[in-house]
């Protein structure tokens, strides 16, 4: 009885060695979803959409391994808000809350460790250079930065504190650059060819586990993508695909670079958005993985599913005065 006991404790010890020395890109997706459009002066969006990310599969590197034991969920309701204060200038908001889950599944034993609260926010300024690449054309330029509205110290049921990846916070100020281009073709006025680019360079939580310094690693993510509008069910429906292109820097601890954190990733992402009415439209969207290249050892993503609602509310035409 003695032995089983002290082996059940050594393999729950492997357990958590191997969960604590394996990150992955998991999350509040903040850079994901933004970049709402910059409208004319005076209009209002709000768009409420729910996120699932699914993280079930296990990298070393390139490779897939055989290994399903560890399964990583995280639930986000994301609220944007856009305000255009000019026909060329925009202000953009997202406040979130998140519920992650991350359950190991070793050896006939479950370790299941979750937390749930607000999420970090941000805040995005836009300028629309309209087009400057040709007719029907936007270019805009954005600069931001990432608030650290959530909590970077909830514990597991142990009262242990979470590691940084799993806390609905983190504590740190990001600055974020944005970069988006648009142009309708003259063969085909319904179409839409676009492509965005957004850089985060994290800042440092110098409080992580009381006594150290935790920063995530910088991030740059591209899109590029073709959509088009065609009648249906007598709207407007939306169909559209993109490329999506991630790559992060390792996370540091103290300084130092952290090892299985970071990596590159190419997705791929079909969309699909509908008109209810003039002003609600409703859209949905899957991102699958194309490639992932790990630093070490990772879980990394099998699907995310986006879904939501966006409401545009657009200033009252002026009156002419014919007097």
């Amino acid at each position: 009885m003695i032995l089983q006991r002290f082996s059940l404790v050594i393999l729950m010890l492997c357990a958590f060695y191997l969960n604590a020395q394996t990150c992955c890109s998991g999350g509040i997706p903040l850079s994901n979803n933004i970049g709402m459009s910059v409208e004319e002066k005076g209009t209002l969006q709000l768009s409420l959409n729910y996120d699932h990310n699914n993280l079930n599969t296990l990298n070393n590197g390139t490779e897939r391994l055989n290994d399903n034991s560890r399964l990583r969920i995280t639930h986000s309701i994301l609220l944007n808000a856009s305000y255009a204060i000019t026909n060329n200038l925009s202000v953009e908001t997202l406040l979130t809350w998140v519920n992650q889950r991350r359950n190991i599944s070793q050896f006939g034993n479950e370790n299941l460790d979750k937390t749930s609260g607000t999420g970090d926010g941000l805040v995005l300024l836009k300028y629309n250079f309209k087009n400057t690449i040709g007719k029907h054309s936007n270019f805009e330029l954005g600069l931001g930065t990432k608030i650290p509205l959530g909590s970077s110290t909830e514990t597991n049921s142990q009262g242990i504190t979470l590691n940084a990846d799993l806390q609905p916070g983190s504590n740190a100020w990001d600055i974020v650059y944005f970069l988006s281009a648009s142009k309708q073709p003259n063969f085909r006025p319904s179409m839409t060819i676009s492509g965005r680019v957004i850089f985060r360079n994290t800042g440092t939580n110098d409080t992580y586990l009381n006594n150290s310094s935790y920063k995530f690693g910088n991030e740059i993510q591209a899109f590029i993508g073709v959509a088009d509008q065609i009648s249906l069910f007598k709207t407007i429906a939306t169909p559209s695909i993109s490329l999506k292109y991630r790559d992060a820097d390792l996370d540091q601890i103290d300084g130092f670079d952290l090892d299985n954190t970071g990596g590159n990733w190419l997705f791929i992402i079909p969309d699909f958005s509908l008109n209810i009415n003039s002003k609600l439209t409703f859209s949905t969207r899957i991102e699958l993985p194309l490639y992932s290249n790990v630093d070490g050892t990772q879980l990394t993503p099998t699907y995310r599913l986006t879904s939501g609602f966006l409401f545009k509310l657009k200033p009252k035409p002026k009156l002419l005065n014919l007097k």
